[in-house]
């Protein structure tokens, strides 16, 4: 007898890995989206910008923020807002963000399941309650082991639960802003190192200019009086004033040079 045609999976069964199919594939294109997009730019703003926006939109946030470090470490700067694009460099108190600062301070993932029953933020669950939020998971952002930052990520209870994988996706979301942050430092070192050479050179040839005009002034001045000494001829007194008026002009000349 031929073989029989083996059973078919039922559609039920088949649903879990297809919800994680597309999760992946979500992942997927909003990373590459991402660097797609933070790679035509050396703007740190834009770039954090760009991520706190696409990770509000693949996951329906109700807020997604990204903060950079201070270095007292008891404040930390708003740079990039997903539900307010126009806040930016916003100075907050981490005493008010425990969460927060337990993640820059730990340089680990911090994933509260409940923000409304979680003991750490007792002093803002009315504001919780009412902004309807369920989970909040903050992802340092980490240069050599060193936390600069945090992608700060808030959903609320009618949305889909964060599960671990999104998790994962979002530290290498992290990972790819560090290193985006690391390659736009350096080009702004890279700058302010060209604009000190250049204003160095701008000032050494204002010098110039300055010392050749002045003895030029100082030969024509000497050349109309009459009769001509030695050096030697001079005494103590003459050649210290002189030494003096050396030094005057000198400190004349750098002041020049600086453009004052």
């Amino acid at each position: 007898m031929p073989d029989s045609p083996p059973p078919a999976t039922a559609p039920a069964e088949l649903e879990p890995r297809v919800r994680e199919l597309e999760r992946e594939r979500m992942h997927l294109v909003t990373l590459v989206e991402i660097m797609r997009e933070i790679t035509g730019t050396l703007n740190f703003v834009d770039i954090l910008q760009t991520i706190t926006q696409k990770l509000g939109e693949m996951f329906g946030l109700d807020r997604c923020s990204i903060f950079l470090t201070e270095q007292r470490g008891k404040t930390a700067r708003l740079v990039a807002s997903y539900e307010d694009p126009s806040i930016r460099n916003y100075v907050v108190d981490l005493g008010r963000y425990p969460e927060l600062k337990r993640s820059l301070d730990s340089g680990e993932v911090v994933f509260i399941p409940d923000a409304q029953d979680d003991p750490n933020l007792k002093h803002i669950r009315v504001a919780l309650a009412d902004r309807n939020v369920k989970t909040i998971t903050v992802i340092p952002i980490t240069w050599r082991r060193v936390a600069i930052g945090a992608i700060f990520l808030r959903t609320d209870r009618d949305g889909r639960a964060f599960s671990e994988e999104d998790i994962a996706f979002t530290q290498a979301v992290a990972a790819v802003a560090a290193k985006a942050l690391r390659v736009v430092y350096r080009y702004e070192r890279l700058l302010r190192r060209h604009a000190d050479q250049t204003e160095a050179a701008r000032r050494a040839e204002r010098e110039r200019i300055a010392l050749l005009a002045y003895l030029r002034r100082l030969m024509e001045s000497v050349a109309e009086r009459p009769g001509h000494q030695s050096e030697e001829q001079l005494g103590r007194t003459v050649a210290d004033e002189l030494d003096r008026l050396v030094d005057i002009t000198m400190a004349v000349l750098a002041e020049e040079g600086k453009g004052r």
